[in-house]
């Protein structure tokens, strides 16, 4: 079940996927690597998925080697890419993450794609299966 917040974009967000069902239309995005960002503003994660991290090796939720960097700096591209002047849509809403600045769990597509398979299919993200906020496998190992 999703917490409550009171900023009013996800608030909305929320809304229309309850009202409406899963197809809340986007506004903006920004990326912050391959499967994270802003959406209207607001921190959201692509759900059961993972990128390759672009964050400085050894740093807080940071890269583990300069390998995956760069490879989470390519993923971070591909998904620019592919989301740049798409429709935009939230399929399905999963609630929100256990980090310290919660992010909203999202399926997302861009003109009626999937975003996160279209990255697996493109090799640049992989699957990381979850129940809800519990990871169901390891991370994927992006130096190995």
């Amino acid at each position: 079940m999703a917490k409550c917040r009171s900023r009013s974009s996800i608030v909305a967000i929320l809304l229309v996927l309850s009202a409406c069902g899963p197809s809340a239309t986007i506004k903006s995005i920004e990326w912050d690597d391959g499967d994270s960002g802003k959406i209207n503003g607001e921190r959201f994660r692509l759900y059961s998925v993972d990128a390759p991290e672009t964050g400085g090796v050894g740093s807080r939720g940071g890269a583990k080697c300069e390998a995956e960097r760069d490879l989470g700096k390519i993923a971070r591209t591909f998904i620019e890419q592919l989301t740049e002047g798409a429709r935009l849509e939230i399929t399905a809403s999963y609630g929100y993450d256990k980090m310290e600045e919660p992010r909203l769990l999202v399926d997302l597509s861009a003109n009626g794609k999937d975003v996160g398979q279209a990255g697996i299919d493109a090799g640049h993200l992989a699957p990381w299966p979850h129940d809800r906020t519990k990871a169901l496998a390891l991370k994927p190992d992006w130096c190995g």
